[in-house]
């Protein structure tokens, strides 16, 4: 009887820290829904905190503040958020190893860094997004995520040479076909890139 109770009070426990951590996520997408970047980042990184065998609020922390520094022109700032945004990968790749998602996420830290600086960071960090990518699709050739990123950072790697785009498009709309059927059962799993995917196939058409 004893015995039972315990599991019983486990199982509540579990259920209600359960809840709490959906409903923190919850919040936080909607915060960054709302363009709160800064409020949203803070919130996941509480969570990131009160989670620290879960991988995924540490991802976010990470993929908020990557995504706020394209186009930041104050280095200062930048510097600031994609140290953020590397610190919290870390932490999630030493929950998740070999995960592709990540893998992704790394290589949109340094697409962001070049982005800003080229001439800097282009020789350094071009060499280290395409071994990332090589290895995510190793690991996940029909993750979606996976084929389009590649197939995006193939055509800004083609046209800065002055190269053809054209048969990364395919590629492209691989990726639409892949994300049309992948699923994850994992709550809040990234679900990223099918809207950014059909922006550049629009492109291909054009």
């Amino acid at each position: 009887m004893k015995k039972t109770v315990i599991v019983a009070l486990l199982f509540v426990g579990w259920a209600q820290a359960q809840d709490q951590y959906t409903k923190g996520m919850e919040k936080a997408f909607s915060l960054w829904k709302d363009q709160k970047t800064t409020q949203a980042s803070n919130l996941f990184e509480r969570i990131a905190m009160a989670e620290q065998d879960n991988w995924l609020p540490h991802y976010y922390v990470s993929q908020i503040n990557t995504i706020i520094s394209f186009g930041e022109q104050d280095k200062e700032k930048l510097t600031q958020q994609l140290e953020k945004a590397k610190e919290f990968l870390d932490l999630a790749k030493a929950i998740s190893p070999d995960n592709p998602e990540l893998l992704v996420q790394e290589a949109l830290i340094n697409t962001a860094w070049i982005s800003f600086d080229g001439a800097t960071y282009g020789m350094t960090l071009s060499g280290k997004n395409v071994q990332l990518y090589q290895k995510a699709m190793e690991l996940a050739p029909n993750n979606p995520r996976v084929v389009y990123s590649k197939a995006s950072w193939d055509m800004g790697a083609a046209r800065y040479f002055g190269k053809d785009t054209a048969p990364y498009c395919k590629d492209v709309e691989r990726s639409l076909e892949l994300f049309a059927t992948f699923k994850s059962d994992i709550p809040f799993y990234p679900k990223w890139g099918k809207k950014e995917a059909n922006q550049i196939l629009e492109q291909c058409k054009s």
